[in-house]
């Protein structure tokens, strides 16, 4: 059964149709992300890429906040108070007409790249910093990592997203990725980390042996699991 895999960025939104198992079957389309519009522009701009792919029978969406119940809690880098309590995942069912799920966007890559044996750790390196966890392949909690004091007064989504980034320069950014790396090992003891997100491939400095970048697209891929969990 083909679905229908949104990624919603901070500054790009993807989206390909993919099989049950999470392989693209088509090219990845991309736009810019309206950010700082309301969300019925960024259901629009859904619309419109799903117009450009063939059929497809389900919907799953990797977002950038927190997400229960396909019901959005926060959009912390879409700048829009309207993202609050919205109803993305029912929203797209009635403009689509094809049942949607939703959840965000570091559990949907997570699922893509785990191996399912012990603690695994996805993180999203863009623009802000996201975080998944993973228990022997159950999804655990959804926490919000990226919101919580890092350094300096700031967050780990301030100094490690893009902006904090560009800011910092390359070599003091990296450095800083090594250390949330070292903070989030002492936080969970995982047994292997995941990095994606679109500055993954930006990092060329040494990682750890149990830490591996992985390819961006694992934000679309992952959302077949979405439809074989419950």
């Amino acid at each position: 059964m083909n679905i229908l895999a949104i990624d919603v960025g901070g500054s790009g939104l993807k989206a390909a149709v993919i099989d049950d198992s999470g392989a693209l079957l088509t090219e990845r389309l991309r736009v810019d992300t309206p950010v700082g519009e309301p969300p019925a522009a960024h259901v629009t701009q859904m619309m419109a890429l799903a117009q450009q792919l063939p059929a497809f029978e389900r919907i799953a969406v990797g977002f950038p906040g927190m997400v229960r119940d396909g019901v959005v809690r926060t959009a912390p880098n879409l700048d829009h108070d309207g993202w609050l309590g919205f109803p993305l995942a029912a929203t797209l069912e009635r403009e689509l007409g094809r049942p949607a799920r939703v959840a965000n966007d570091a559990d949907v890559q997570g699922y893509a790249v785990i191996q399912g044996q012990g603690l695994e750790m996805a993180i999203t390196l863009g623009t802000g910093f996201g975080t998944a966890l993973f228990a022997n392949g159950r999804l655990c909690p959804h926490l919000e990592i990226g919101q919580q004091p890092f350094r300096k007064g700031e967050t780990y989504d301030q100094q490690l997203g893009n902006a904090g980034r560009k800011r910092a320069g390359q070599a003091k950014w990296q450095k800083r990725v090594l250390r949330a790396i070292d903070n989030l090992r002492t936080l969970t003891a995982f047994d292997r980390l995941f990095i994606g997100g679109g500055n993954a491939r930006k990092l060329t400095c040494e990682l750890p042996a149990d830490v591996t970048v992985v390819d961006n697209t694992a934000g679309l891929a992952g959302g077949a699991a979405l439809w074989r969990t419950t």
